[in-house]
């Protein structure tokens, strides 16, 4: 459903546009509490708020880490998904987080991509049919100084050729 609506509103809007948009309004990331509020035209940076506020505070007055963690979640992988295109095959496959310290104030996250890591996975990809990339994200206060929380994402990648060829064999 998003990818057809996305497709449709791309005419009228830029990508990274309806990129925040589309987080924001989604019923699935807007219930994590956090909030995009950067994108870059490229998509290859989204900066996400995750602010400290009644829904998402726990027993002891900080942000559940559930929160933390789904705020964070399907960033990486809507956001590879979109730089690489329709003929790669994009899954969250794991996280490992860690929490460094409690969050009492609004939190922050910067996702990025650089070209050259783009070009890399394309390559492997290519050489490989698919891959596990691991990124790393901080979740910090607002001048990201402090690291409240730390995290590694295991993202699968493929080429949809291969993707669909593999599912086919499966029993």
């Amino acid at each position: 459903m998003y990818k057809s609506v996305f497709k449709i509103l791309n005419v009228f809007f830029s990508e990274a546009t309806l990129l925040k948009v589309m987080f924001n309004y989604s019923p699935m990331y807007s219930r994590s509490c956090g909030k995009v509020y950067y994108v870059s035209e490229d998509l290859h940076l989204v900066k996400i708020k995750i602010p400290l506020n009644y829904k998402n505070r726990n027993y002891v007055g900080s942000t559940y880490g559930g929160s933390l963690f789904s705020a964070t979640d399907p960033v990486y992988m809507i956001q590879l998904m979109r730089a690489l295109g329709d003929d790669y095959v994009v899954w969250d496959k794991a996280t490992n987080i860690r929490f460094k310290k409690p969050v009492y104030s609004d939190s922050y996250a910067d996702f990025h991509f650089t070209k050259d890591e783009i070009k890399d996975i394309v390559f492997k990809v290519n050489q490989q049919k698919e891959i596990d990339y691991v990124k790393k994200l901080h979740i910090t206060d607002k001048d990201g100084k402090i690291v409240f929380t730390e995290l590694e994402k295991t993202l699968y990648i493929s080429s949809k050729e291969h993707y669909k060829e593999k599912k086919s064999t499966r029993v």
